[in-house]
């Protein structure tokens, strides 16, 4: 490996804990409650850098922010524990394998769009068994009352969180591109 790679190589991981830093903060500082039918699930920015990352550097890298962030959510603010960063991960896990799929096979950005469109709902269907299977047996909320906050909740929550998250990284990725194509060989994909 020559020192020109070695270099680009430090800059990108220097670049991947940025956002993973920024979801972070995210995590930390921003808890809005969405819907008063769950007032205790709470909307934040976090994975719209996370879906950045998956734009700049591809699936796996930004796989690996999302663990990271899943982690330090789950155990130091209040994420529910090892619970928690399951249901996390692969909610939002679900959502950044499609962009990137999408976005690596055309590296269009309406192939982005499309990954966030159906990202958004695979995120949302996920979220169903994960609640039956999380909140009933590891939280012992009764089924009949996940049953009731379904859908004038549970659902609704997840499909606004994932288009307001990849509405948020679509428009910041495309306020980017013009620096992005200029510093090209500073971000390369995996």
């Amino acid at each position: 490996m020559n020192n020109s790679n070695t270099n680009t190589g430090v800059v990108r991981m220097a670049q991947m804990g940025m956002l993973a830093a920024i979801s972070i903060v995210l995590v930390a500082f921003v808890h809005i409650p969405l819907i008063p039918a769950v007032p205790f699930l709470e909307y934040d920015m976090a994975d719209a850098p996370i879906l950045i990352g998956t734009l700049l550097f591809g699936t796996v890298p930004s796989l690996t922010i999302l663990f990271i962030v899943s982690v330090i959510q789950a155990f130091l603010f209040g994420g529910n524990g090892w619970v928690g960063l399951v249901m996390h991960f692969f909610a939002s896990g679900s959502l950044v394998l499609l962009v990137g799929l999408l976005y690596k096979w055309q590296q269009k950005f309406s192939s982005a769009v499309i990954g966030m469109v159906l990202g958004t709902i695979a995120m949302t269907a996920i979220m169903i068994p994960m609640n039956y299977i999380f909140t009933v047996h590891f939280f012992g909320t009764p089924k009949a009352v996940v049953d009731a906050m379904m859908l004038p909740g549970i659902i609704p929550f997840n499909l606004i969180k994932a288009g307001l998250n990849s509405v948020i990284a679509g428009i910041l990725f495309k306020a980017l591109t013009p620096f992005i194509r200029r510093n090209k060989d500073m971000i390369k994909p995996a």
